[in-house]
């Protein structure tokens, strides 16, 4: 059973982290005993600090820690579900916390497990996930999380591309003849995406936020979780299993309902042709990558040609 111990938030540091100034052992060694070797990771698409720390008693720990206003908010709401989620089996053990402006976290350290991409031969990895998920799915779910609703709402998705397509356009993918014939069906189907439900969601399932080991499949980065309609879990998880793997989201998820297909396509539609965000600089060209595998995917399901102009 792993110690949860939780310091007062006064030991906060006033900036962000470096593996280079000390900070990181000012703030661990009087908790955890004197510091032996310490890592920076480089895993992750915000600018969060990270770190893979080792204690001299030959422990070990991963360290999260907050950069600016939005990342400690972030972060304070990746704790809450921690604590919530303790014993669950689907999330890593929670070590220590932080408060304070730029909170801290301490998980424990999972570098012995395996870290897709590559996906593994076979379907032992996938079928780990959707295990995860399901299990997820069944979780009693804390009250403060916000429910979704049912549909893309006007200013989501594929309603905002086709309100303002430039950002879409400049992705090169289809062009405006394209999406005046297509993008009023593809909205069609969003808008009717059943989204609601009564379910603890992660909503950022992808490999970056995942570990695989002992079989099971362990979730990180919970800031985004919410209650809503298990299978959209899954549905969004799929684009990047296919851009890293080459299989189609319906080789996993066969009973997707076309309309999540859709709604799932336009959210990174609406997204990928924004200006880079400065705090996750690296967060527009995954959009796009998982774009470039969810249209098809949604045109398949709706029955519409992927190949059109």
């Amino acid at each position: 059973m792993l110690e949860v111990r939780a310091l007062p938030p006064e030991q906060s540091p006033p900036g962000p982290l470096s593996a280079h100034d000390g900070k990181v052992r000012d703030l661990l060694e009087p908790v955890f005993g004197p510091i032996e070797a310490l890592a920076p990771v480089h895993r992750g698409y915000t600018n969060n600090e990270r770190f893979i720390v080792r204690f001299a008693d030959g422990t070990s720990a991963f360290v999260k820690a907050a950069v600016n206003d939005e990342t400690a908010e972030w972060l304070r709401r990746e704790h809450r579900m921690y604590e919530c989620l303790a014993g669950q089996g689907i999330t890593p053990g929670l070590l220590a916390w932080i408060g304070g402006a730029r909170p801290v976290l301490v998980l424990e350290d999972l570098t012995d497990g395996w870290w897709p991409p590559p996906w593994r031969d076979g379907d032992g990895d996938v079928d780990a996930v959707v295990s995860a998920l399901g299990r997820l799915a069944d979780v009693d779910p804390p009250g403060h999380l916000t429910p979704l609703v049912d549909g893309e709402q006007p200013g989501e998705g594929w309603s905002l591309v086709l309100a303002d397509p430039s950002p879409f356009l400049s992705l090169g993918l289809y062009g405006a003849d394209w999406l005046e014939r297509v993008g009023p069906v593809l909205r069609e189907a969003a808008v009717a995406a059943p989204l609601a439900g009564r379910s603890l969601l992660h909503l950022d399932v992808r490999s970056d936020n995942l570990c695989l080991r002992e079989g099971a499949a362990l979730l990180f980065d919970w800031n985004l979780a919410c209650l809503g309609n298990p299978q959209l879990d899954v549905a969004f998880w799929l684009p990047s299993l296919a851009m890293e793997t080459g299989r189609r989201p319906e080789y996993v998820m066969a009973d997707c309902p076309p309309e999540l297909a859709a709604y799932v396509a336009g959210f990174f539609a609406c997204r990928a042709g924004q200006p880079v965000i400065p705090h996750a600089p690296m967060v527009r060209a995954v959009q796009l990558d998982q774009l470039r595998t969810s249209l098809p995917w949604a045109l398949r399901t709706l029955g519409i040609d992927a190949e059109s102009p």
